[in-house]
């Protein structure tokens, strides 16, 4: 939902349900096992039936009761005459937040650190990256591994469970062909792709693997990957 569209939604509900009588009216006729006139509003709610009447003709006019019969036994207007009875239509109440921009968020972060710690934004980055790598692997419960081989099988599987869509094409190097950190590792590579070198680096600490340099290069073209190597290697795609 667009933020106009939101708050034409908003507005919608705040005039039909803002008022606390009338939303006090529709939650009992939501509740009420038939059809209620405007003299059970008006005794239930301390109104006039006039009032009582006004309310519920606003909410059939926008749409949340309609009109409908009571039945015959003992719930007549007088005269024979049938009361006039009020019920819940199926129209939902349903507000659509707009979309959260975790995008623009992971942006403008990147923008913050590179502006307070404009030296030592890249190392910063590193450091926070490996500390979440082990917080990661604390979350998913990584075994620590006998081999290598097998330590980075973990981080990958690890990484993919966050939004990597990473893999191995040998045990030194790991193609990232998707980032979840989207147009922030676009924009600032030796920032974002500094995070990801951390977080492998913090997952293999967990795995056991003995310390390696961990070294992450971005893709220069859209359809390449981004190249992570470890083990004295290469790079890391971001």
């Amino acid at each position: 939902m667009q933020p106009l569209d939101f708050e034409r939604t908003v507005g919608d509900l705040a005039a039909s349900l803002g008022d606390p009588t009338r939303r006090g009216i529709y939650i009992t006729a939501r509740q009420s096992a038939g059809p209620v006139t405007a003299g059970e509003i008006a005794r239930a709610f301390g109104i006039h039936p006039n009032v009582a009447r006004h309310h519920l003709d606003r909410l059939v006019e926008d749409g949340y009761l309609e009109v409908a019969p009571r039945d015959a036994e003992g719930r007549s207007g007088g005269a024979g005459r049938p009361a006039k009875g009020y019920a819940p239509t199926d129209k939902e109440i349903l507000v659509s937040y707009p979309a959260r921009r975790y995008d623009l968020l992971a942006e403008l972060l990147v923008r913050v650190l590179e502006r307070v710690a404009p030296d030592g934004a890249a190392d910063a980055a590193e450091q926070v990256g490996r500390e979440y790598g082990r917080e990661l692997a604390a979350q998913v419960g990584m075994p620590e591994e006998e081999g290598f081989a097998d330590a980075v099988r973990a981080v990958i599987s690890a990484m993919a469970g966050v939004g990597f869509d990473i893999s191995a094409d040998d045990e030194q190097r790991l193609l990232t062909s998707h980032c979840p950190f989207g147009t922030a590792a676009a924009n600032h590579p030796e920032v974002v792709c500094r995070i990801d070198q951390g977080i492998v680096r913090g997952l293999l600490d967990a795995a056991g693997a003995a310390p390696q340099p961990v070294t992450v290069s971005p893709h220069s073209e859209a359809d390449e990957a981004c190249v992570t190597e470890v083990a004295g290697g290469g790079s890391a795609a971001g």
